[in-house]
């Protein structure tokens, strides 16, 4: 069967291409704008990527065109696909109808964390030799693709809250009817297609209502709003972490101490740093538990866990300067990444300077202005790029800060005063859900030819 996905570059999307070649069918695909790691994932498998939504990229007539989320009513290609009457599928019903059907899918969702837990969850089971399938929105670095079909029963996927398609406005997750769903937190985002907190909080209850009773719901204990989720509702088992009867964990130096259910599970190293990581691998364990994987496996199994491309990241050094990458672009992931690069320095000389891209849609419009400013606290100081598409005053919003903070609205200015401020020993931390016009590679050259 030839498939045709539209927004190919998408990380769902790119997963999606990557699964239905691995399933030996033809795959090409389309899209406006291609940038690593998706792109050459997409080149490394051999699959045709065009550019731009040409109608003539569907002739002749593929079997099936898979739509992604980011396709409108007036794109070219969509509108040669209504007019021609050819058949077409959103991502997540493909999925669910040719990979998913059958399998005991384990969903990872979430305001934060989805990529690092799913990605962590499928090492678990594939270390207890359960060779998982699974769907990252982000490249696995033990695995070195963001999506496999996988030869066992149980299949790993990142569930999203986001919307499914022009044509279908539910959430991606409702389509997976999954048996074990991890819930890792839950605050207001996606104000692109979501008025408030209660109306994600609604969506997650139709997660919850798909899960059988004979299924597992992993429940972050300390968060009210899943609270909220579950009392709509809840007919499924539920087992905790980060809370007193479940799963907890207590930080020690280089890692932290494990209980269940009040238990003590012994000492557990790890090469995640941060309380946000240390809920994450709880998470984890708790999830590869459901399907059978030992505590002592998940253990050791967490010892080898390489984490994920964009997360935490070092892409280079150069002058004495160590450059990092993050995705993060919300408030409160911003926050608990400065915390976590904060936690590796500990007895170690250097700052901490924070560069932000506010992308998303949701900083775009301005959701979040009023957080950011204090969401930077942890740095030592702060760049912001004030993108020309921002609804708000990105200057007037961080006045409040209480570290120094520059906002410029030219990149290669922003690039010029980090590297003016920069100096030997410091950690630059740039945080974008983009690109972010290469800053990474550019700053380290700029930096190494000072």
């Amino acid at each position: 069967m030839h498939l045709h996905i539209l927004g190919i570059c998408g990380t769902f999307m790119a997963g999606i291409a990557a699964i239905a070649r691995e399933a030996g069918h033809k795959v090409t695909g389309s899209d406006a704008n291609a940038w690593p790691p998706m792109s050459t994932q997409l080149e490394a498998l051999g699959i045709e990527l065009m550019r731009g939504y040409a109608p003539e990229h569907l002739q002749p007539a593929p079997d099936i065109v898979v739509v992604g989320n980011v396709v409108t009513r007036g794109n070219p290609a969509m509108e040669y696909v209504l007019d021609a009457g050819l058949p077409y599928v959103s991502g997540p019903q493909w999925l669910a109808e040719n990979v998913l059907q059958g399998r005991h899918v384990l969903a990872v969702a979430g305001t934060h964390g989805k990529t690092s837990t799913t990605s962590l969850l499928t090492w678990l089971l594939q270390s207890a030799g359960l060779a998982p399938g699974f769907l990252v929105g982000g490249v696995p670095l033990n695995f070195g693709v963001s999506a496999r079909l996988g030869k066992g029963r149980c299949f790993v996927i990142e569930a999203d809250e986001y919307d499914t398609a022009f044509f279908d406005k539910r959430s991606k997750f409702v389509h997976y009817r999954p048996r074990t769903v991890v819930l890792n937190n839950l605050e207001y985002d996606h104000a692109d297609i979501f008025p408030d907190l209660t109306a994600i909080e609604r969506q997650f209850h139709h997660l919850v209502r798909t899960v059988p009773g004979s299924g597992t719901l992993v429940v972050n204990g300390a968060d009210e709003a899943l609270a909220r989720v579950l009392r709509m509702g809840c007919w499924s088992r539920v087992t905790r972490f980060d809370h007193a009867d479940g799963w907890r964990a207590q930080e020690r130096d280089g890692g932290f101490e494990l209980s269940v259910d009040g238990e003590s599970r012994g000492l557990v190293s790890t090469p995640l740093a941060g309380a946000h990581n240390r809920s994450n691998t709880l998470a984890a364990f708790a999830a590869a538990a459901d399907v059978g994987v030992s505590i002592e496996s998940s253990v050791a199994a967490l010892q080898t866990f390489s984490s994920v491309r964009r997360r935490l990241e070092l892409r280079g050094e150069a002058r004495g300067v160590k450059v990092y990458d993050d995705f993060a672009h919300h408030p409160t992931a911003i926050r608990v990444t400065l915390a976590a690069l904060r936690e590796t320095m500990r007895g170690q000389p250097g700052r901490i300077l924070a560069v932000l891209e506010p992308r998303s849609n949701t900083m775009r419009l301005g959701s979040h202005a009023d957080e950011l400013a204090h969401s930077l606290d942890g740095a030592d100081g702060a760049f912001v790029y004030a993108r020309p598409d921002l609804q708000w005053d990105a200057r007037a919003a961080l006045a409040g800060a209480t570290v120094p903070v520059a906002a410029h609205g030219e990149l290669d200015a922003l690039i010029a005063d980090i590297v003016a401020q920069a100096r030997e020993g410091d950690r630059v931390l740039v945080m974008s859900n983009g690109d972010f016009g290469g800053i990474h590679g550019r700053l380290l050259r700029r930096l190494g030819d000072g």
